[in-house]
């Protein structure tokens, strides 16, 4: 597609980030997949505006952005509940919103929820890295961070925007987290009583958390081993336990490799709600037989 200039950013928000559906298959590399945390409203924004799931998006992070229209543009914003204005009027959420040039999207601070998704007809045409233009905030691959008096173009638009709000509902923020897990590979290395507090126990949502990981506060789980793991391969949804005890889950932008032993892993298809979860948020793990790439 034929990039054009499209918008400036007026307001970068606390993290805006350009994301699409990631770069799989270069573990090899030590690159891992990011891409869009909550997949969901990613795919729902490119569908509003007509694109195909594949092409990039914004993903604010609880203040929102604003963005100036330097071309005439149609976009949409899904994901975590804000206010969205048009110079100053208020706007849809959940359905396609035409800007005429000079115009200013505003998508304020999330109401509920985290990362709200900001499409536009056509994509962010963002240089591909490796296939995606997604940006890994670990390894600084893709494109930085939105700043503000940053200039994104946009490629050319497809088919017309859909007329109304997006047609499969999109969950909302959850008020807790109940995570699946399928045990090990390293279950092995933690005693009884940890396996049981793992099922049993509550934890919350750490203030920590990013696009690495989900860090969680709460009970510590106890290792039947202290000798010291090489290091090994991590996926996504990986549950990493260092030596604090605290869980970390591991989402897009994690390590590939690790040196603590991981006790179970959260299957990829749970982990959406997971990037709307704000700090507090209470977290339980339950068994599962699903495999994790499911």
């Amino acid at each position: 597609m034929s990039a054009r200039p499209g918008l400036e950013v007026v307001r970068a928000g606390a993290l805006t980030t350009v994301q699409d559906l990631g770069r799989p298959g270069f573990a090899h590399l030590g690159v891992t997949g990011s891409g869009a945390l909550d997949l969901p409203a990613h795919r729902a924004a490119n569908r509003l505006v007509g694109n195909p799931d594949a092409c990039a998006t914004l993903e604010t992070t609880l203040t929102g952005c604003a963005l100036r229209a330097l071309a005439p543009v149609v976009v949409a914003v899904t994901g975590a509940p804000a206010p969205v204005r048009v110079d100053g009027a208020p706007a849809p959420w959940g359905a396609p919103v035409s800007l005429a040039v000079g115009q200013v999207l505003d998508v304020g601070t999330a109401v509920a929820g985290v990362r709200s998704h900001v499409a536009v007809a056509g994509g962010v045409d963002a240089a591909p890295v490796l296939g995606s233009r997604s940006t890994d905030l670990l390894s600084g691959l893709g494109p930085a961070p939105l700043r503000d008096g940053d200039l994104l173009a946009v490629g050319a638009p497809g088919a017309a925007p859909v007329g109304g709000p997006v047609g499969v509902p999109l969950p909302g923020p959850p008020e807790e987290l109940a995570l699946p897990v399928v045990l090990g590979p390293r279950a092995d290395w933690f005693t009884p009583a940890a396996l049981t507090t793992l099922w049993r126990g509550t934890w919350t949502v750490s203030s920590a958390s990013n696009r690495v990981g989900l860090r969680l506060d709460g009970p510590a789980l106890e290792r039947a081993r202290t000798d010291e793991l090489a290091s090994e391969g991590m996926v996504l949804g990986a549950i990493q336990v260092p030596p604090e005890g605290r869980p970390i889950v591991f989402l897009a932008d994690h390590p590939v490799t690790g040196g603590y032993p991981v006790v179970g892993v959260v299957p990829a298809a749970a982990l959406a709600a997971v990037a709307q979860a704000t700090p507090g948020t209470p977290v339980r793990f339950t068994p599962s037989s699903v495999t994790p790439s499911s």
